[in-house]
């Protein structure tokens, strides 16, 4: 029998009080500046798109301006596609893949479509290069109005006026060596109870709503970004990451049902990317160029079929 180190936060079987929240929030160092990774990265776009702060999330004092770049001239009467980063702050080619896309390709549908990109959904996270935010909540549990998490209520308060009118929503994300050593632990010990050890893919995967599957939309993307870097395999099961293979590359999860980001929307065209990083047979720049080709790819399937 293969046994785990106890997390070294909180007694097996008991869920976290306050100070056993305290204690993980002390383990945590800052080591990367949101104000220089992302937003001083969105300075000089301002001539093409407009920067527009959607809400401000504080703690400890510091306070992160939630910024979101937009098509200039939003036309009421054009699709309208939203790109989502960073909601888990560690993911860092789902931060940078948005960024990219919009400095090198985000005027591609000037007056085909309305573009919004929210680059870094979570930037305490992104600074600490953490899942949950400082409050030890998954931002990507809680996009709800009642949401427990600011980064969250704020992102579904930014996009509530379009629900319903979004032809696409891609939220892009990595599949982490560290999802396995430490996030899924920590969520086993915060929640009270056993950890099952699971295995991480080697490749890139997607999410697909298991309540609203878009087989067709979610295979353009597969193949787009199989020209970039590998797809990821099933197990020996035939799942990834303890779920439902699709088809090749292509996940079923609750993303509506467990309050997802690529959810809020309601998009007719929605997924969420999930990049292997700690591949040997990747680089970060591949994991940018995958983020960046799935976008791509996603926006050309959703407008060619968006009549």
């Amino acid at each position: 029998m293969t046994t785990h180190t106890p997390y070294p936060i909180g007694t097996p079987g008991q869920p976290w009080s306050a100070a056993q929240t305290d204690a993980w929030r002390r383990r945590i160092e800052r080591q990367r500046s949101y104000a220089d990774d992302v937003l001083a990265a969105l300075e000089p776009l301002r001539g093409d798109f407009d920067l527009v702060d959607y809400g401000t999330v504080q703690y400890d004092g510091q306070a992160f301006p939630l910024r979101s770049a937009r098509s200039r001239g939003w036309n009421a009467a054009l699709p309208t596609l939203v790109v989502t980063g960073g909601v888990h702050g560690y993911e860092t080619s789902g931060v940078l893949g948005a960024l990219h896309f919009l400095r090198e390709h985000g005027l591609e549908q000037a007056g085909r479509a309305n573009l919004l990109v929210v680059p870094c959904v979570s930037p305490w996270a992104y600074e600490r290069l953490q899942r949950w935010n400082r409050d030890a909540i998954d931002p990507n549990r809680s996009f709800r109005p009642d949401s427990p998490a600011g980064e969250s209520a704020a992102l579904v308060a930014l996009l509530a006026p379009l629900r319903g009118q979004v032809l696409l929503h891609i939220d892009l994300h990595e599949t982490t060596d560290s999802d396995e050593s430490e996030f899924r632990p920590a969520l086993a010990a915060r929640d009270g109870v056993a950890f099952e050890p699971g295995t991480i893919p080697d490749g890139f995967y997607l999410v697909d709503d298991i309540d609203h599957p878009l087989p067709d939309f979610q295979r353009a993307v597969i193949e787009a970004v199989a020209t970039v870097t590998h797809v990821a395999e099933p197990d020996a099961d035939g799942r990834i990451i303890g779920c439902p293979l699709l088809s090749p590359g292509v996940i079923g999860f609750e993303v509506t049902r467990r309050s997802l980001c690529a959810a809020i929307t309601a998009a007719r065209f929605a997924t969420t990317t999930e990049v292997y990083p700690d591949s040997p047979r990747a680089t970060p720049q591949q994991c940018i160029a995958a983020q960046v080709t799935a976008v791509r790819a996603a926006i050309a399937h959703a407008l060619a079929h968006a009549g």
